[in-house]
């Protein structure tokens, strides 16, 4: 069967196989259909070469001497799960399928091969890649949407702005403080991109969202069979994070025990998996935000003093949409342009009198509030929105 030319001129395959022969027929096979090749006799080898390289698809066989499969395939998990597995094998059941599966292999081959059913697999496999590129560009496109200039002239806005300018170059630990729906999470993702780590991962952590029973498990990572569900080892988002930045939502929410946790994690850059006994090194950024006030839930015992320190080297309070009612025409502006791209809506107008009515509004739900409220408008409100509109619409405060 004939493959797409684009799957066959651009994958490198690594076959792992025990068995010479076997390696040299799926070698002559995956070459003939225009494939790169490379191949190892036993695991050990194989991770070796897999270490090195960048191979878009693995075939590995189950029963070799030194490393068998089932170990290779926990391995190579660890090192890039994005790259799918084959396994293969000649003296499986039922239990080694599903046990392979289980940790991650995109599928299961018994011998002797079956040609057409290995070259649907091998194409299925990168099908299922080449989706999840796709999807990791797309995620990086809304990212960079995310990231536009912070909209806004006001002087509150402006010492933002300049704090981070300052500040982003720095490996400078940052604690970002303002209420709900200010953009705490815009100035991450700024300080972020302005910084020496923009190549490296930006990982984000609602600590209020987690579960306190599992947001050790989240921010740590955890060994296999270290709690029931634990049905192998998950790397935890200071790993994750590896070279770039963690941001850390909602810090005020954090239990005390993980606290003491993060604190170690910061003072000595290392952290060891929940069930694991080994330390690991982290070379991480960390950013904070919170809409608590933190010295008081120090002073009501809920937060520890100590780590409020070392989260706290610099601060940056992102203003209330109230004390900054000056950028309202200018957030308005944008956030239509946002809305009708993402509606596929015919742009529309807001006179003078219906800005003027919004800037009169307290705004308890900040920029995010206003979103909202824009997109209402855009969507009952007449061709151009009126401050009539605004009175009929929009709940006032």
């Amino acid at each position: 069967m004939a493959l797409p030319q684009k799957l066959m001129t651009m994958s490198k395959l690594l076959v792992i196989d025990d068995d010479r022969p076997i390696r040299n027929a799926l070698r002559e096979i995956l070459e003939y259909e225009k494939f790169t090749v490379e191949d190892a006799e036993n695991g050990e080898e194989g991770l070796k070469k897999f270490q090195k390289n960048k191979f878009d698809l693995v075939l590995c066989d189950i029963k070799m001497p030194k490393m068998d499969g089932i170990e290779v395939l926990q391995k190579v998990m660890e090192l890039n799960a994005d790259v799918p597995v084959i396994m293969i094998s000649g003296h499986g059941n039922i239990e080694t399928a599903v046990e392979a599966i289980k940790l991650g292999a995109f599928d299961y081959i018994g011998k002797p091969l079956d040609l057409n059913r290995l070259l649907v697999t091998v194409k299925n496999a990168l099908d299922r890649t080449e989706l999840v590129e796709e999807t990791k560009a797309l995620k990086k496109k809304v990212y960079k949407s995310k990231l536009n200039d912070i909209i806004g002239e006001s002087a509150a806005i402006g010492k933002v702005k300049e704090m981070i300018e300052k500040v982003a170059p720095t490996d400078a630990r940052v604690l970002i403080t303002g209420s709900n729906g200010t953009g705490k999470e815009l100035v991450a993702h700024n300080l972020h991109q302005n910084s020496g780590r923009k190549s490296n991962p930006f990982i984000e952590v609602n600590c209020a969202a987690i579960p306190s029973e599992l947001i050790e498990s989240e921010l740590f990572g955890h060994e296999k069979g270290a709690f029931t569900s634990a049905v192998k080892q998950k790397k935890g988002k200071f790993e994750q994070a590896q070279g770039g930045t963690l941001f850390l939502d909602e810090i005020g929410d954090m239990s005390a025990s993980t606290q003491a946790k993060v604190l170690r994690a910061l003072q000595e850059n290392r952290i060891s998996r929940v069930g694991g006994e080994k330390d690991i090194k982290v070379d991480v950024r960390v950013l904070a935000a919170t809409n608590k006030d933190l010295k008081k839930e120090i002073a009501e015992g809920n937060f520890r003093e100590d780590l409020y320190h070392r989260l706290s080297v610099i601060l940056i309070e992102v203003p209330a949409l109230k004390n900054r009612k000056e950028d309202i025409p200018l957030l308005v502006d944008y956030f239509m342009d946002v809305v009708c791209k993402e509606q596929g809506m015919n742009h529309k107008s807001m006179s003078a009198a219906a800005i003027k009515a919004l800037q009169k509004f307290d705004w308890t739900g900040n920029i995010r509030e206003l979103r909202n409220v824009v997109e209402r408008l855009l969507i009952l409100g007449s061709d151009e929105i009126s401050a009539e509109d605004v009175e009929r619409y929009v709940r006032p405060h």
